[in-house]
């Protein structure tokens, strides 16, 4: 069984993710050879590696997976970890490959309802947004994994489709491509609703 990924406050995730230079000295210590630094950079990642995996895997279980192989690949190969020029996209586009991967090996296997992982979405203030909250997250859930990974990236993950690009291997002009369907696919569901 795995274990639930931490929670911290999401204005210190996101000033810790802005914090470049902060990421590439905690990569340079681990690479140096600090132990303690794994552990660090766990509760300082893991919340938004889970999120990706999640999204392009729609399993919690497979999400789980993929978070605790990237960091079994972060203390293998933790030799390297000075030489790479970027931390965040790099923790990015390891947990996109591993998660595309293990898509791959459970192709057979049906995805978990997005309404299943409430816990991911913010909880709204009032009745009437939660509605609508409920009713964008089910929306969501009918996208295809693709379409879901990168309106996860841009509005949860606050990536520019140059950056989603870098993450997933693709052309900028791809990742902005699938936002853009993504966000087409999701006004005819909002259309055939109402």
């Amino acid at each position: 069984m795995t274990e639930a990924v931490p929670r911290a406050p999401a204005a210190a995730r996101a000033d810790v993710w802005d914090d470049a230079s902060g990421w590439l000295e905690l990569f340079g210590e681990l690479a140096a050879g600090d132990p303690e630094k794994l552990g660090q950079l766990y509760d300082l990642a893991s919340r938004r590696l889970y999120g990706l995996a999640l999204w392009r895997t729609g399993s919690r279980e497979l999400a789980a997976d993929v978070v605790q192989e990237v960091f079994v690949r972060i203390a293998e190969r933790r030799e390297q970890l000075g030489e790479v020029r970027d931390p965040r996209w790099w923790l990015l586009s390891v947990t996109h490959r591993l998660a595309v991967d293990a898509v791959r090996r459970a192709l057979r296997r049906h995805a978990e309802p997005l309404d299943e992982h409430a816990d991911l979405a913010e909880g709204p203030e009032d009745d009437g947004r939660a509605v609508d909250a409920r009713r964008a997250w089910t929306l969501l859930g009918k996208l295809s994994a693709k379409q879901r990974e990168v309106v996860y990236l841009h509005d949860a993950a606050g990536m520019s489709h140059a950056e989603i690009g870098r993450c997933l291997g693709v052309p900028t002009f791809t990742a902005a491509s699938r936002y853009r369907l993504a966000l087409k696919a999701l006004r005819a569901l909002l259309g055939s609703t109402t």
